[in-house]
């Protein structure tokens, strides 16, 4: 039997696409609010640039010196001590490092200089060679129009140099406020969390304790990880090179270790100047050999090492991370570039964390399949599973009495009837107020 519908059962197509415009259009209206806030705080953020970087990159520094400093803590010493002292210690490592590549950099410099010089004339020899076959006129002339051209932007460059003296300065004074907010998140850092709850209020403040405990432990887990895997990494290319005679080897094996918190792209940049100075210094045979060295490397990184360490840290895909890389990069620059993952992971520990309420108070995840990492984020979660409760019901009640979205909506109208139900004017100013109520719930 032909279950088709009659012509008094239809419902007139207007009506139809009226609902979903009027759907599309709420929708749209929500994504160009949350778009236009998002640019909003992002060039809010470039305007601040200069005190929010520092700020950032202490954060980035406490979760790696945090550990030592807990554990001094626990042992009895004060905290004022404890955070000196692992500050200390962490600069004394980094000057003794960079001291350690200082002498060997000044000394293989020369060889990598004469050695780029023989490089120059040969390629000078393979430019005259076929396939080119450029006469050493053509070859000598476009050295000196590069010359030429050099010489024309002298005063850019020493201009340049100034600039390079005044970014020094500014480095300089970035450090120190950095070493200076380090030693207070050090010393104070357990205090922030119970003060900002006491100006938010205690039901915002448990979800903001939640939050930034989880995002803590992911971030700290990220730097930690990529820690891990830049000192494998330099290991294994560091000995590679020194094994083939390349000069600058424990440079280059430095390099790649910082490289190595820049997923992705800090690998190519190492690995790219690693197979620079072998072509200048031993020739293309052992560039070709560092050219292996490094696409090995890359591919024990990248199976075995990142998946098995940061499986529990940061659940990010590699398309996630080179978006991320690339936005930074273009906005803020270098530093972008390397605060991208750390920022990118935690928006998607705060995403998540939405996502976990709303879930709760949905009804589609109980408190008990809920992992929160601190005793507030378990009230939370106890709590917002008893409001969805409260929730659920009060929308079946507000569907049961709105014929747009109550049951009455799954069945179909009589034919002509259109929307005359809701652009009938009420009688009465409760009627009107519940029609505006109704109006706001379905746009908004």
């Amino acid at each position: 039997m032909s279950m088709a519908s009659t012509p008094s059962q239809s419902v007139d197509r207007g009506v139809v696409i009226g609902r979903s415009l009027r759907e599309a259009s709420s929708w749209g209206l929500r994504l160009l609010i949350i778009t236009a806030t998002v640019f909003t705080v992002l060039w809010l953020l470039a305007q601040a640039w200069v005190a929010v970087f520092p700020l950032i990159m202490a954060l980035l520094v406490t979760t790696v010196l945090w550990p030592p400093t807990r554990f001094l803590r626990r042992h009895g010493w004060p905290s004022g001590l404890a955070a000196a002292t692992s500050l200390v210690v962490a600069l004394a490592l980094l000057v003794g490092v960079l001291a350690t590549i200082a002498p060997s950099v000044v000394d293989q410099s020369a060889q990598v200089a004469s050695r780029a010089g023989e490089g120059i004339v040969e390629l000078q020899k393979f430019i005259a060679g076929p396939p080119l076959n450029l006469d050493s006129s053509q070859v000598s002339d476009y050295a000196d129009r590069a010359r030429s051209a050099l010489q024309d932007r002298g005063s850019s460059i020493a201009a340049g140099v100034f600039t390079g003296v005044a970014a020094l300065g500014s480095f300089v004074v970035t450090l120190f406020v950095v070493l200076v907010l380090t030693f207070f998140f050090l010393k104070d850092g357990t205090r922030f969390l119970p003060a900002m709850q006491g100006l938010t209020g205690r039901y915002a403040g448990q979800h903001l304790v939640e939050v930034c405990s989880r995002v803590w432990s992911t971030v700290s887990g990220f730097i930690r990880t990529q820690a891990l895997v830049g000192v494998i990494d330099a290991v294994l290319i560091g000995g590679g090179l020194l094994f083939l005679g390349v000069p600058l080897a424990f440079a280059l094996a430095v390099l790649t270790f910082f490289a190595a918190f820049v997923p992705v792209v800090g690998a190519f940049v190492a690995g790219g100047f690693a197979v620079l100075v072998a072509l200048v210094s031993n020739g293309l045979v052992t560039a070709a050999f560092v050219v292996l060295l490094v696409l090995v490397v890359q591919q024990l990184e990248g199976n075995v090492l990142l998946p098995v360490l940061q499986s529990k840290t940061v659940d990010l895909h590699p398309a996630v991370v080179l978006v991320a890389i690339v936005a930074g990069s273009t906005w803020f620059g270098v530093p972008g570039a390397f605060l991208a993952v750390p920022v990118a992971a935690s928006v998607i520990v705060a995403l998540r964390y939405y996502s976990e309420q709303v879930d709760l108070l949905a009804g589609s995840l109980t408190a008990a399949e809920t992992q929160p990492t601190t005793s507030e984020g378990k009230v939370v979660a106890r709590r917002e599973e008893a409001h969805g409760h409260v929730l659920r019901e009060r929308i079946k009640a507000d569907a049961g009495g709105d014929s747009a979205t109550g049951p009455g909506a799954d069945r179909p109208m009589p034919a002509g009837t259109g929307d005359a139900h809701e652009d009938a004017a009420p009688t009465s100013p409760t009627g009107k107020r519940s029609r505006w109520r109704s109006l706001a719930r379905r746009w908004l």
